[in-house]
């Protein structure tokens, strides 16, 4: 018997990638403010991690904790729990650890009975615990539709939803569809099967963007596709931030011009080599632009200095502040002085900054970066560092006239005003996504009525 709406209840199921929990979680938040009760699942220090649920919402919001089983701890070290605490070529292990969980997630499924599993691209058990359990099943992409589109028919990936016979499609997305890894099943197997399995699709991004891919997406797979909106983050409270560094950090960014520093930041989940964080460092310096770096420590280094080119904090103390380490980037991207970004082209940073109105310059490295970036320059909203076709190198002369062109040029004046109008009028407008949600939850709570 379906749950009057009242007791409407959804079963969240991210992978273990803070890109992949914190949209879910976002997701989870906008679901219950339209009362909607939702269990998060995931690992005890992954959830210590996420972001501070609103007071008022904390009974509509029940955080699931599942111990990751042990692996080998030369294959899986006993303290990672997500991809950020991992080195890239250990990330298989951690998959085979992920899917050790399907017995006790499906223990706690069978005894909460939700009325819907809302799932990632990782979990295809959960298309067994959701047919056993007779539960319908929804898969949420944390990408852009043009992403999942491509997930499922990579010849997508290429330039605009018509392509070339003779069109080369990126490797990324070859290794994505048919690569064994050690657990034995490759991720394209496994988004195959949770989309074939689901009742619906739900994608992180909304008609104003990309009706184009959403529509395309939907005729591929036969499924009803729901733009969820870009769940864009609310505006920080900046009275949070009274401890060292960051008094000494936000004094720093008072005294600059308005519009005037890029910050830069490139997350948690890339994890640069020293050779690459050299040259983004000597990029920067010839730039010649004000920034603020968030910069990770990278593998291997001990000393937070060793990182840099020898000499870079004393040449750019005028110039520009490094930070290492975790940065509040919502509370930084909304100071009065940035005026730019430079990162990888994640889909959730590209959110966070375009809601400022930000000239973007994108230098991205993995998964579906290259394809957001590309997306951003067609639509004359960002700009591309160059980097090498053949292995995605990049120097820092690119890096220094990418900086230029967004910030000083007449281009980037340009490109700025395309920017603030998307921000006012799609990434910024946050009771536009607000509806979005609102018909998600419509369609949840209509199906429920109608019963399993």
């Amino acid at each position: 018997m379906a749950r009057s709406d009242d007791e409407m209840q959804l079963v969240m199921l991210p992978w273990l990638a803070f890109g992949h929990m914190i949209p879910f979680l976002e997701l989870s938040i906008a679901l219950a403010k339209l009362n909607i009760h939702v269990s998060f699942l995931s690992t005890p220090k992954n959830i210590q991690r996420l972001p501070k649920v609103p007071p008022n919402l904390s009974k509509l919001i029940d955080f699931v904790t599942f111990s990751l089983p042990k692996l080998d701890s030369d294959l899986l070290p006993e303290y990672a729990e997500a991809t950020v605490d991992i080195p890239a070529d250990k990330i298989e292990y951690l998959k085979i650890a992920c899917d050790l969980l399907q017995k006790p997630v499906k223990h706690f499924i069978a005894k909460k009975l939700p009325n819907w599993i809302i799932v990632d691209f990782f979990h295809h058990w959960a298309v067994d615990i959701a047919q056993d359990l007779s539960i319908p099943l929804i898969r949420y992409f944390v990408v852009t539709a043009k992403t999942a589109v491509s997930f499922w028919r990579p010849e997508f990936a290429g330039e605009g939803p018509i392509q070339s016979e003779n069109m080369k499609i990126p490797s990324v997305w070859v290794d994505f569809q048919s690569d064994i890894n050690a657990s034995g099943i490759p991720d394209g197997a496994r988004v195959a099967k949770l989309v074939q399995a689901s009742r619906a699709i739900a994608i992180r991004t909304c008609l104003e963007f990309e009706a184009d891919y959403l529509k395309i997406y939907s005729n591929i797979t036969g499924k009803p596709v729901f733009p969820v909106g870009f769940l864009p983050p609310e505006k920080p409270d900046r009275k949070n931030l009274s401890e060292e560094p960051w008094v000494t950090v936000f004094n720093w960014l008072d005294k600059q011009n308005p519009s005037s520093v890029v910050f830069v930041g490139f997350g948690s989940e890339a994890k640069l080599k020293k050779e690459q964080i050299h040259e983004i460092a000597y990029g920067l310096e010839l730039s010649g632009v004000p920034f603020l770096w968030a910069i990770r420590k990278p593998d291997g280094i001990d000393n937070d200095l060793d990182g840099l080119p020898p000499g870079f904090r004393f040449r750019t103390a005028a110039q520009g502040a490094v930070h290492v380490g975790w940065a509040p980037q919502r509370e930084i991207l909304d100071h009065f002085s940035i005026g730019g970004s430079f990162f990888h082209a994640g889909w959730g940073s590209i959110i966070e900054a375009m809601q400022y109105g930000h000239v973007v310059v994108f230098l991205p490295f993995i998964i579906d970066q290259p394809l957001n970036a590309r997306m951003m320059v067609e639509k004359g909203l960002g700009i591309q560092v160059e980097t090498r076709d053949e292995d995605g190198s990049f120097n820092r002369y690119d890096i220094a006239t990418a900086l230029r062109k967004a910030m000083f040029s007449e281009e980037g004046h340009q490109l700025r005003a395309r920017t603030e109008e998307a921000a006012h009028r799609i990434f910024g407008d946050h009771q536009l996504h607000r509806n979005y949600v609102n018909n998600f939850a419509e369609y949840l709570k209509n199906e429920a009525r109608v019963g399993r």
